[in-house]
């Protein structure tokens, strides 16, 4: 199916989402797409799109495996990331080898959200909602340890199961709102003092762009490495607090949650937050640059 989609749309890009930096379970189909692109003429450029920090290999050899790809099929490296706060060669050993296919596009952000309809003290947010239950069930549990003059909104994500929703609900305290989802999330962290959040690329950039202070609980099962990465260099430049994933309870989390709002309001660097148009505008050059292609009819 992907090789017939390829043929059919005959495109003059080809953007990889995390592949061969990530993703690596898609080989079996991937492959099969880099060899088909090598032999097209004139083949379209090849990019593969990379979050600024990636996850730490530890197997033998897969650094390796993963330069040769590039360097055998690839043209651009998008990192989208601002150099000023994360670099690839710091967690890529080989990137001084592909520098010439390296572009930082800075961080993919949203755009500047709307004024917040609502104002909380503390956001609690779980992304999905797939593994953040726990994060959830503490949050409730320490807004009923602290003043109940802190308003609270818990935002569960719409992959937590429905029978643990309906026990949250029924267990939140008066100063507590629970929801599945807001489409307002942006701008709710923009109105907010405090975001309690997992670590993952697209809620930081939220919390990058609202000016928010943070509270931050990486996910490390399974060995993940990216978001406690992020977490620790946002908590050195004092943008963020930092909470280990293995010590949430209700009273370290309260307690957390008390420091952090007794705290100024962190000044944010000037961290470019354009990557989506950057990305577009970096196409754009190097298509301009390649073998024209033939037209074709739509």
């Amino acid at each position: 199916m992907l090789l017939d989609a390829f043929g059919e749309c005959d495109p003059d890009v080809v953007i990889f989402e995390a592949f061969p930096f990530g993703r690596r379970q898609m080989r079996f189909e991937l492959m099969p797409l880099l060899e088909r692109i090598e032999a097209t003429s004139p083949r379209p450029l090849v990019a593969t799109s990379l979050r600024d920090i990636l996850q730490e290999r530890n197997k033998p050899g897969r650094a390796e495996e993963m330069l040769a790809l590039v360097q055998a099929h690839f043209d651009l490296v998008l990192v989208h990331g601002d150099p000023a706060f994360a670099r690839i060669e710091e967690t890529f050993p080989f990137a001084h080898e592909i520098a010439d296919k390296v572009v930082y596009t800075g961080l993919v952000a949203g755009s500047p959200p709307a004024a917040p309809s609502e104002h909380f003290h503390v956001l609690v947010s779980a992304g999905g909602g797939a593994v953040g239950k726990e994060l959830i069930g503490a949050g409730l549990e320490a807004a009923k340890l602290l003043p109940a003059a802190l308003s609270w909104c818990l935002i569960t994500g719409p992959n937590l199961p429905q029978a643990d929703y309906v026990a949250f609900e029924a267990s939140a305290p008066g100063n507590a709102k629970l929801f599945r989802f807001r489409r307002d999330f942006a701008s709710l962290l923009s109105g907010a003092r405090l975001s309690v959040s997992q670590a993952g690329y697209n809620t930081v950039c939220d919390i990058i762009r609202a000016g928010c202070a943070s509270l931050l609980v990486p996910f490390t099962a399974g060995g993940e490495t990216e978001q406690t990465t992020r977490a620790l260099r946002l908590e050195k430049l004092g943008l963020a607090g930092v909470l280990p994933e293995s010590e949430v309870t209700p009273a370290r989390l309260a307690h957390d949650v008390e420091t952090q709002l007794t705290r100024a309001k962190p000044a944010m660097p000037p961290l470019d937050l354009e990557g989506a148009a950057h990305t577009a505008a970096i196409l754009r050059e190097r298509l301009s640059l390649m073998p024209v292609r033939p037209s074709r009819s739509a």
